[in-house]
């Protein structure tokens, strides 16, 4: 196993700064950057361990405070658990801050991720790779198709509204993205029926878009998170394996 070094940071961006997690290899050299988009849960120790899991396979990774402008993480105070009992009043505050990060608020915070990535000396040449969860799966699709010379790779797992009715959603940004992408789906999931799933397939493929669609039977929205009572052992595992597949070609 790798031995790896973490830090927090400060990303300047045009709103303000955004407070971030970093992981990398402790070995001072430039490793493939990776950038993780957090669930709407935010910036806590189960994302933390993901972006070290990461660190410890070679990569340079910043798991950002998507929410900075609400102040540092934890934006919201959480239970070491979030379960059934937790979630309405959980969510009753976080609602608010989630809707106020608007996709173009959010392009430009992933300008300035993308930024102090490729300017860091912990990073190697060339554009990174994105994973998202929930919320941060449609944004790992939307800034694949915005800044699409600056992504590589994408990865997006049990991700809300990738192919909505909505006029801004990100899955019509198909058209513009260069970069590879693998999105797994749970099959209980209701911010993303089938019929969205079947339009975001139908849209990557008739763009072009190297692409692979999974749907996790028997998993459910935030099935990655260990911390919820979502956790599907099963799926996690076929995620990391999906994932980590992915950057091997990407890098």
């Amino acid at each position: 196993m790798t031995a790896i070094r973490t830090a927090s940071v400060d990303i300047p961006t045009p709103d303000g700064t955004a407070d971030a997690y970093l992981a990398h290899p402790d070995d001072g050299a430039g490793h493939p950057a990776v950038l993780i988009y957090m669930d709407a849960f935010g910036l806590r120790p189960d994302l933390r361990k993901t972006a070290d899991r990461l660190a410890e396979a070679g990569y340079t990774v910043l798991l950002p405070n998507l929410f900075y402008r609400h102040g540092p993480a934890p934006v919201v105070e959480l239970p070491d658990f979030m379960g059934p009992a937790e979630r309405p009043e959980i969510f009753g505050r976080i609602a608010p801050i989630m809707r106020s990060l608007t996709p173009d608020l959010a392009m430009s915070d992933a300008d300035a991720y993308l930024r102090w990535l490729a300017e860091s000396p912990l990073t190697g040449d060339g554009p990174a790779a994105i994973a998202g969860y929930c919320l941060g799966a449609g944004l790992a699709l939307r800034t694949a198709g915005t800044y699409p010379e600056r992504v590589t790779a994408a990865a997006g797992f049990h991700g809300a509204n990738l192919a909505s009715d909505a006029p801004d959603s990100p899955h019509l940004l198909a058209d513009r993205i260069t970069a590879e992408l693998y999105f797994g789906h749970a099959d209980n999931d209701h911010s993303l029926p089938p019929e969205q799933i079947d339009r975001l397939a139908k849209t990557l493929t008739a763009a072009g878009v190297r692409h692979q669609c999974e749907v996790y039977t028997g998993a459910h929205h935030g099935f990655t998170r260990s911390d919820t009572d979502a956790y599907h052992p099963e799926g996690a595992a076929r995620h990391w394996t999906a994932l980590l597949s992915l950057l091997k070609r990407a890098f």
